[in-house]
């Protein structure tokens, strides 16, 4: 295995910069999870490591080697695709094996490698079988498995479980983190959903319009967030948004100060709470409950037009048009600058 280290790195089209100096270390054996919207560069980040996009400007080294110039089949990276990629007349044990056959891996090292790899993701007993005849799951897994059987230095996973639905996506998002734990391999996963991000990664790399936004560990981006992008993008449902004008008259008074305007209060869904009528931050009214068992979503609007969701132990005690006041801690409410979006604090 081996770290990664990325110096400066640009990438442009012509005369479209779509990547401006990346800088960004990645140690050995960590998950790291390239998060942000369509269109933000993790896709293109990812392939510029794997040398399947060349590099306009700045370095990539994979340990101690610079790879810049060296071909994607030579960096001892390997890398799992969003579409699986598989030979449908070839069964498992032959898809997996065929990269190493193509190198002139001897035939008992391959076999070796396979049965080893097939064992780490349970699918001994599909070897046989060709891809027509296993579920979407199984077929990521014999794709993660082609992966393994190359011993890379760096796994890449480039949306690996968007084709898969919503049950399998978690069962195999947790078969991910058991193959990480279990082979103690440097990874790179590239994800638009944070909730992927947040279960998955030692450190989350939050992208936007080719830049980095903010790196850190999961729990650092929830409650430190670096910017207002950052804080809404982490966190579901996203982060609610207030002026010092959308605060109620019983809000503490340096909130709702002449100046105060020039910034943003932030509050998570899931850090506001129901109390007394005119008391609290925020007060508006109900306009939809979703009931989802262990919680509810309550979604409001302010008299200012503010909307916002609460999350509650329990659906509201008042109809739909009533009105209800929340407050929240005060190590729970974040400040930005509402010209920068940076964070204050």
């Amino acid at each position: 295995m081996a770290s990664l280290t990325i110096e400066n790195v640009t990438k442009s089209y012509g005369d479209l910069q779509v990547m401006h100096g990346i800088d960004l270390d990645i140690e050995d054996g960590e998950f790291v999870v390239f998060v942000g919207p369509s269109g933000c560069g993790k896709s293109t980040l990812l392939r510029m490591i794997a040398g399947l996009e060349d590099i306009s400007g700045g370095t990539v080294a994979i340990g101690d080697r610079v790879v810049n110039d060296v071909a994607p089949a030579k960096r001892g990276v390997a890398m799992v695709f969003q579409t699986y990629a598989l030979y449908p007349h070839m069964d498992v044990y032959k898809n997996m094996a065929f990269g190493l056959r193509q190198a002139k891996v001897p035939e008992d090292e391959i076999d070796r490698r396979v049965r080893a790899a097939a064992e780490v993701l349970h699918i001994t007993d599909y070897l046989d079988r060709t891809p027509r005849a296993m579920s979407g799951g199984q077929r990521q897994r014999v794709a993660i498995g082609r992966a393994i059987v190359r011993e890379p230095e760096v796994f890449l996973f480039d949306e690996p479980l968007s084709n898969l639905d919503a049950a399998l996506r978690v069962q195999t998002r947790l078969e991910i983190a058991r193959l990480h734990e279990k082979l103690g391999a440097t990874m790179i996963y590239v994800t638009h959903d944070q909730v992927e991000a947040m279960t998955l990664a030692d450190k989350i790399v939050v992208l936007r319009d080719g830049r980095i936004e903010q790196v850190g560990s999961p729990i650092d981006l929830y409650e430190r967030p670096q910017n207002a992008f950052v804080a809404q993008f982490i966190g579901s449902p996203k982060m609610n948004f207030f002026t010092s004008d959308d605060l109620a008259e019983s809000a503490p008074a340096d909130m709702r100060a002449r100046g105060a305007g020039e910034r943003i209060v932030g509050i998570r869904p899931e850090h506001l709470r129901a109390c007394a009528e005119g008391t609290g931050l925020i007060r508006a009214k109900l306009e939809l409950v979703e009931q989802l068992g262990e919680y509810a979503l309550a979604h409001l609007i302010t008299d200012r037009g503010v909307e916002f969701i609460a999350k509650m132990e329990r659906p509201p005690a008042v109809a739909k048009g009533g009105y209800i006041c929340f407050d929240a801690d005060e190590q729970r409410i974040h400040h930005f600058d509402a010209k920068t979006n940076a964070r204050i604090g």
